[in-house]
């Protein structure tokens, strides 16, 4: 005869089940979010660039981001003129730096950079982020 009363074999089952199922899910969790941070949030590197501040302008679609070049010149004439060089691209997320960015244009600065394993689109289009910023002189 069947019975509407659930037997206690069959209880514990489905609360180990419903246990493992919940600790499963935390993990998937945890590892994503870790995940998360390591791929688009931990700093990979940090240092100095040196160069030519070539371009720096304010674009993107959606999310407007400021983004700049920087000439890089290994090998020099007497006249301060670049025979092999090259470009690093960067990008700014701190506003008050912009407004140095917008006036140092032709200019050899040297920037502070962290680079992230990669770039998050409403942060920019570079992995490279910029936080201070001299003049080279």
């Amino acid at each position: 005869m069947l019975s509407l009363t659930k037997s206690p074999a069959w209880s514990g089952m489905v609360r180990k089940t419903k246990k493992i199922f919940k600790w499963f899910l935390f993990l998937v969790v945890l590892l994503a979010g870790i995940f998360v941070y390591w791929k688009y949030f931990y700093t990979y590197s940090e240092g100095y660039r040196a160069g030519l501040l070539q371009k720096f302008s304010n674009k993107g679609v959606f999310f407007k981001t400021y983004e700049g070049e920087l000439i890089l010149s290994s090998v020099s004439t007497n006249k301060e003129v670049a025979i092999a060089s090259e470009k690093f691209h960067f990008t700014v997320t701190n506003k008050t730096l912009v407004r140095q960015f917008d006036t140092l244009q032709g200019e050899m600065v040297i920037v502070h950079y962290r680079e992230m394993n990669s770039p998050v689109f409403w942060r920019g289009d570079s992995p490279y982020l910029v936080d201070s910023v001299k003049v080279k002189r």
